[in-house]
């Protein structure tokens, strides 16, 4: 059986994407100018597991990963997105072009509950929010990783919207960079 693990950017108020979807909150300068975090990035996106998208966040990642302004400032992190398998879980989507990608548009849990059932090196939600908040509820989500930027949005999404019961988690991992960021590694507790 797969793993399902969650790798999200969020900011200290808790908001994975800003108002109108805005995430450049989390790729500023300081992020780019500290060694550590950069080889920490790009060892995550040499994993080689299989990656779950909504439709948004698919759309977003498809616009920008396979492109030559990818491939020159992320090289690593590109060639891993680019060669990864993916899954964009869509009802309005018809076509996903990004290679190596499957369009799902049938119930997301059982979905997810069958690709859990294939034999492969894990499965990695990235961004998605929607995505999150049916999962999480289900136990269908093993870890939850985080990067917590220091910056305060005061609005925006948070990943975990119409969660209707508490998620007890528990701290596995953690980790502070020169640039402010903090990575922490939690696993459902039940």
């Amino acid at each position: 059986m797969q793993r399902l693990i969650v790798f999200n950017n969020v900011t200290l108020d808790g908001y994975f994407t800003g108002p109108g979807g805005d995430f450049s909150w989390a790729h500023g300068a300081a992020a780019s100018d500290d060694a550590e975090f950069n080889a920490f990035v790009a060892g995550n996106a040499s994993g080689g597991g299989m990656l779950l998208f909504g439709r948004i966040t698919y759309e977003m990642m498809a616009s920008y990963w396979p492109t030559s302004a990818a491939m020159q400032a992320y090289p690593k992190v590109a060639e891993g997105m680019n060669r990864s398998r993916k899954v964009v879980f869509s009802r309005s989507l018809t076509h996903a072009g990004w290679n190596n990608t499957q369009l799902i548009n049938t119930h997301i849990v059982t979905a997810v509950r069958k690709l859990k059932q294939e034999q492969g090196p894990g499965m990695a939600i990235l961004g998605s929010g929607s995505i999150v908040a049916q999962l999480a509820p289900e136990g269908l989500i093993d870890e939850y990783q985080f990067v917590v930027n220091p910056v305060v949005l005061g609005a925006g999404r948070t990943m975990f919207e119409g969660l209707k019961q508490r998620l007890a988690l528990k701290l596995t991992q953690s980790r502070t960079f020169k640039n402010g960021k903090v990575y922490l590694c939690y696993q459902p507790t039940a």
